[in-house]
């Protein structure tokens, strides 16, 4: 079966020897290709993996510009295999209805956001306008962890630590606040993809669930309408690498297999095969792996 990715990264180069970490094998488009082609993967979405460039290059406004207009380069000489992500300035509403306008102009089917910036997530009302044009345009949404000043990292700042942990609960935290927010109720037509599985969703699902029933109870919470696992069902989750059948059929507790795609999270990840062989090994129906690996990122960007 050939495969779609849903979470591939490349950096251009002259944005990579700005960063502190993402330099080796992160600006070979060349091995990417080759790699695609040894674990046949058809096309790759190609993610911002939220890098410190922009704490180096003056700002965000210079990484994005500079970033987009390579990633659509790159699709252009490689349409059959690539789709690109657009980035956007967290920092600018003016530089950001700018980026939006360029986004539309190379035609990228979706956007690459972190799960916070600088301790301000996706629920802020930063975000709204990027939100309304997404829904506009049928735009996906993908959220990659913050690496920079992820949560946590005030108390704990540690080489294996912070990216073990950190990043997987700033995404968990970024989710926790657009549900409290009702970004999900204000934008129902527009589809959200989270990184690892979500975070640790899959894992706390049942307690979101029991926890808010308690709280409506007593009336320490507001009403959202319906459960916090209702409108966790409807958001996509990508494996980023993940090679456990068993964290995939945690994840099928909480959602179905149309809300769950395949992501290789190469080059951080070098063993795709074993992140194909988690869904290919795990004990589904044949049409739910078809789903996992191929349709639903098909039917996502249609």
């Amino acid at each position: 079966m050939r495969i779609f990715d849903g979470h591939a990264h490349y950096i251009p180069p002259d944005i990579a020897k700005n960063t502190a970490f993402f330099k080796s094998h992160w600006s070979d488009i060349a091995r990417l290709l080759a790699v695609m082609d040894a674990n046949e993967i058809e096309r790759a979405l190609l993610l911002y993996p939220t890098t410190d460039a922009h704490l180096n290059m003056g700002g965000w406004a210079k990484v994005c510009r500079m970033y987009n207009q390579e990633i659509a380069a790159l699709v252009d000489q490689h349409p059959d295999r690539l789709s690109g992500a657009g980035i956007v300035p967290a920092d600018d509403p003016a530089e950001l209805a700018a980026e939006l306008a360029r986004i539309n102009k190379y035609g990228f089917p979706a956007v690459s956001l972190a799960s916070s910036y600088d301790g301000r997530y996706l629920d802020d009302d930063y975000f709204a306008p990027l939100y309304e044009f997404c829904a506009a345009k049928n735009i996906v949404i993908h959220v990659h962890p913050q690496i920079i000043n992820p949560i946590g990292e005030e108390r704990v700042k540690d080489p294996l630590l912070t990216p073990v942990l950190e990043y997987v609960f700033d995404v968990s935290i970024c989710i926790g606040k657009m549900l409290m927010s009702q970004i999900f109720l204000k934008y129902p037509d527009v589809k959200f993809i989270f990184s690892y599985y979500g975070g640790v969703l899959p894992w706390v699902k049942e307690r979101f669930d029991n926890t808010y029933e308690m709280l409506r109870g007593r009336g320490l919470v507001k009403d959202l309408g319906k459960s916090p696992g209702s409108y966790f069902q409807n958001i996509y989750l990508d494996m980023s690498g993940a090679n456990s059948p068993a964290a995939l059929c945690c994840a099928l507790e909480m959602t179905d297999s149309r809300h769950i795609i395949f992501g290789s999270d190469f080059p951080a990840n070098q063993n795709i095969s074993k992140t194909v062989q988690a869904v290919e090994g795990a004990r589904l129906m044949p049409l739910d792996k078809q789903n996992i690996l191929r349709d639903n990122l098909k039917c996502i960007f249609r």
